[in-house]
């Protein structure tokens, strides 16, 4: 030691101890080249002998730390490695969730605007009970359809309902349309008139929005069920969707002036 009035502070005192401790007791466990030899003469062992095994047994012993070195550092590559993976998927599981969500959200407001149109449709049902009842006081059947028709729209709560709903309410539309073909002066009634422009500019403006909604829906379907996307959509429960199919194909026309 260069100074051996140097001052040690507290708090690394008991590691310099133990630490001292160590290598004393490797010290005092080891033998000197010369304490072999002597105790190979002591069993008529040759010092040659002695000083080939002192050097096979180091050359061993190196190759063994050499080889715990090799494994110690393949293992922290692994690890790496592993970690890298493991943070790669996070990332990607993540973004992959994030694409998916968007593409549902868009389904829904698609949605969204097809039931604002579907509502406008079901909202002109008093409409046409109105036009009958005004001009053909026997028609209760038809005003009893019509009615009905759109009470199921607006009890229907889910998608499923709404698409059985609006069955009914082409029924009626239909039912109406025959009708009116059939009452040439119910056609040339102004307030018939009218509505049939209400009822025209609805169905396009309805198969707009299916048309954007069936696109959004294939969208998603194709991102959720593709590889590997498809992992996390069943990993976090995202599920196919149907289209919504037109019940009703035919666009009310306007009766000429």
């Amino acid at each position: 030691m260069n100074n051996p009035q140097q001052r040690i502070p507290e708090e690394i005192a008991p590691e310099v101890l133990e630490l001292a401790s160590r290598y004393y007791a490797n010290h005092s466990q080891s033998y000197s080249t010369a304490e072999l030899v002597a105790a190979g003469k002591e069993v008529d062992i040759p010092v040659e002998f002695i000083q080939q095994a002192i050097q096979d047994v180091q050359t061993r012993h190196q190759q063994q730390q050499a080889a715990q070195n090799q494994l110690a550092r393949l293992r922290q590559k692994i690890l790496i490695i592993g970690t890298g993976i493991v943070a790669a998927l996070t990332v990607w599981t993540g973004w992959t969730y994030n694409l998916i969500q968007s593409s549902s959200t868009r389904v829904e407001a698609a949605w969204a605007q097809v039931e604002n149109q579907l509502q406008r449709r079901a909202d002109l049902i008093p409409n046409l009970v109105n036009v009958t009842q005004a001009d053909a006081k026997q028609e209760q059947e038809l005003v009893a359809l019509l009615v009905r028709s759109r009470e199921a729209y607006l009890q229907a709560a889910t998608p499923e309902a709404k698409a059985d709903a609006v069955i009914q309410i082409n029924q009626a539309i239909d039912r109406f349309s025959n009708y009116a073909v059939a009452n040439p002066q119910l056609q040339s009634s102004q307030l018939f008139t009218n509505l049939q422009y209400e009822l025209t500019g609805t169905e396009n403006r309805l198969a707009v929005e299916r048309m954007r909604y069936n696109q959004a829906v294939q969208a998603y379907n194709q991102k959720i069920q593709s590889f590997p996307n498809s992992l996390v959509a069943n990993m976090f429960g995202f599920e196919k969707q149907e289209f919504f199919l037109a019940t009703n194909t035919d666009v009310p026309q306007i009766p000429p002036q």
